[in-house]
């Protein structure tokens, strides 16, 4: 029988977190893509969250890790919506070209 510790819950958020920012900054030309990667980077700190939580016994990652779900999902819709919308005005949505909404 394997024994899973904080150890592998730890070295798995790493990888998850690593694979978020290579994401990032690899492709920078997809906001589709970044905005996965954003949400990969959310997954691997409330994975960190509740192993700390569960390992020290309180329950406050948790719920912590609760509040980050309820704040990430609200980022997607309205991220999406966004883009939707930057969409049907300028018929792309590379991210070069949405440097043109400053100013």
């Amino acid at each position: 029988m394997i024994d899973i510790s904080l150890g592998h819950y730890l070295t798995l958020g790493a990888v998850i977190f690593s694979i978020g920012v290579i994401g990032i900054f690899l492709n920078r030309k997809n906001i589709i893509v970044i905005l996965m990667s954003i949400e990969l980077i959310l997954l691997a700190v409330n994975i960190n969250l509740v192993s700390f939580s569960i390992y020290l016994g309180d329950i406050a990652g948790q719920v912590f890790t609760l509040f980050i779900l309820t704040v990430a999902a609200a980022e997607a819709a309205i991220g999406l919506a966004i883009i939707v919308v930057y969409y049907r005005n300028a018929g792309t949505i590379r991210v070069e070209e949405i440097d043109s909404l400053k100013g």
